[in-house]
């Protein structure tokens, strides 16, 4: 499905019609949850249809007029009824609020809730009005409705993704309003991540820092100050303000900004000083009329830790069986490539600063580490790490195994024997520790993974100082839920061999 042709029943008429960049964004966007509403729909009538057939058989059709055996239960009525219910209860939860669509783990939430809760409602319905509904029917339509939501949700993301990243008018045009500093720091933050959907296209800053010659904060144009927030951003065609620090914004001013938004289809949206702070570790709890926001201290032990370390040794054994013939190939391939052993041990530094051997198949000739002296002036990486992406050291089959980071399957005997995760920081080298400061060092407070934020980032092609932030920011973060996210994002990265050599 093309960019053109996604929305183009929704589209008529509207690029005629309005008249603001910030409009048309805003009506694109609310076209964008119109379709998903249609796709949702279509995907949880085939979940029911095929609950039903699967339930009962593929001759027996709800709609012939016939019952299944020994049921009273009407399911041509049955089954639309509880398409439009589950429709319903997305909507009811917000599934289609363009505030969260396209970003972020909360539109996979509100699916998965609204899934969940009416499946539970309706079972107990059904028991208190005594219904002999199906429990298979119901259990396979929603098991699959529920995976078939987030799937197509997932779909739509990227194409959304691709088409922020192209530029053609799906992102939020945002004025940023602070002190300097910070208003390249907020800058710098929403550029890093584009497909999140928030362009800055202007800045207004203290009245005092305002000079009588155009003015840029980088890239970014000074449009107006403090006084003309709102004809800033009526010029600018803006559809969001973000605030963030400075000490001329006080809680008045804040307050009248408020007020003058009202009616102008202009969101206003608080950038606080602090970062990298997941959702789920923030709350807002109003206090004599301040809404004060308590930040939970990051969890480092207790039972999610405990069954963390449990999925991860049950999965990894499995995963051993499971790909062990494909270990063994490996094994040969190396073995026929070139002299040295399979398997390399190196050492690594992981949870509290010890010490212990990671396996990895071996991908470099054996006097690797003697020739990387005479290699170190051709570094292509920053920070503390060394890359080159055509490394000499590398053999034929090593580089067809870096590619697809099939060299890091031997890590998995460190995860089953507790030395590492599958889903954490990069495991660091003991040079590199050393070298360390205060704040890097929260990296071994968690056990190092096979992947983690880094691997689906982008790996070699990260900067260093956004690979420690990637890190840092999974310390702080963690749950099992993004586990899930990151290891289902590492096969895509993997097959793309994004960012590997």
């Amino acid at each position: 499905m093309t960019s053109a042709t996604l929305l183009t029943p929704a589209r008529v008429g509207i690029e005629s019609t309005l008249e603001t960049p910030a409009a048309r964004v805003r009506a694109r966007m609310r076209a964008y949850a119109r379709a998903l509403m249609l796709v949702d729909g279509a995907i949880i009538a085939l979940a029911v249809v095929a609950g039903y057939f699967g339930r009962f058989n593929f001759t027996l059709s709800p709609f012939g007029g016939a019952l299944p055996y020994g049921s009273e239960i009407p399911y041509a009525v049955l089954c639309p009824a509880l398409v439009l219910a589950w429709l319903g209860s997305v909507k009811v939860l917000r599934g289609y609020d363009v505030n969260v669509l396209g970003y972020g783990a909360d539109e996979y939430r509100r699916v998965t809730s609204g899934s969940l809760r009416l499946a539970g409602a309706v079972a107990i319905l059904a028991y208190i009005a005594g219904v002999g509904v199906a429990r298979g029917f119901l259990a396979l339509s929603f098991a699959l409705g529920t995976v078939g939501l987030v799937t197509g949700r997932y779909v739509a993301r990227k194409w959304l993704h691709r088409a922020r990243s192209r530029g053609v008018g799906w992102s939020r045009r945002v004025l940023v309003v602070g002190d300097a500093p910070h208003v390249l720091e907020l800058v710098r933050t929403l550029r890093r991540e584009p497909y999140a959907g928030y362009r800055v296209v202007g800045a207004c800053i203290p009245d005092a820092l305002l000079a009588p010659v155009p003015q840029r904060l980088g890239d970014v144009p000074v449009v107006g100050s403090f006084r003309s927030i709102l004809e800033s951003a009526a010029a600018t065609g803006v559809d969001t303000v973000a605030v963030t620090a400075s000490g001329e914004l006080t809680a008045a001013r804040l307050r009248r900004l408020g007020w003058q938004l009202e009616g102008t289809k202009i969101d206003l949206v608080l950038a606080p000083a602090l970062t990298d702070v997941a959702g789920p570790r923030i709350h807002t709890r109003p206090v004599a009329g301040l809404p004060l926001i308590h930040v939970e201290a990051p969890e480092f032990r207790g039972t999610r830790k405990l069954v963390k370390g449990l999925v991860d040794r049950a999965s990894s054994a499995i995963a051993l069986l499971l790909a062990l013939p494909l270990l063994l190939v490996i094994a040969i391939a190396i073995k026929l490539d070139s002299k040295g052993p399979v398997i390399f041990r190196q050492i690594r530094v992981g949870q509290g600063g010890r010490e212990f051997g990671v396996y990895k198949f071996r991908t470099m000739v054996v006097n690797a580490d003697e020739m990387l002296a005479k290699l170190a002036a051709r570094n292509e990486h920053d920070g503390l790490l060394f890359k080159m992406r055509k490394d000499p050291r590398v053999t034929r089959v090593g580089r067809i195994l870096r590619k697809f980071s099939l060299d890091e399957l031997p890590q998995l005997i460190n995860v089953l024997i507790g030395d590492m995760s599958l889903v954490g920081p990069r495991p660091p080298l003991p040079s590199e520790v050393a070298r360390y400061d205060g704040d890097i060092a929260r990296r071994l407070l968690v056990k190092p993974g096979i992947t983690g934020l880094w691997q689906v980032s982008g790996r070699s092609d990260l900067s260093w100082e956004d690979g420690i932030r990637l890190d840092l920011y999974y310390v702080e973060n963690w749950s099992l839920a993004s586990d899930v996210v990151i290891l289902w994002k590492t096969i895509g990265a993997v097959v793309g061999s994004r960012g590997a050599y």
